[in-house]
């Protein structure tokens, strides 16, 4: 198993992780866009499709330092929970 592997695979039982990896890859089709735009589709994108415990996760992931998650997603993240 290489580093990589054993990396991910240490991440594989955190819930956390896999909701910053999916907000980050929102993050990234956003990427084209100002910064204005890929906030609000970003919050857009996660309000619409994220159940609401998948949004109540990633923003107690978000106070508990937000480990992973790119700046402009947490943006997004602190923007979509200022408007709920």
């Amino acid at each position: 198993m290489s580093h990589d592997e054993a990396a991910h695979e240490g991440h594989a039982h955190d819930p956390s992780a896999k909701l910053v990896r999916m907000a980050n890859q929102i993050g990234l089709f956003f990427a084209s866009q100002r910064e204005e735009v890929r906030v609000a589709g970003i919050a857009e994108h996660i309000r619409k499709f994220w159940e609401p415990r998948m949004r109540n996760q990633i923003f107690a992931h978000l106070d508990a330092g937000g480990e992973g998650i790119d700046p402009l997603v947490k943006k997004a993240l602190e923007s979509l929970r200022e408007k709920a």
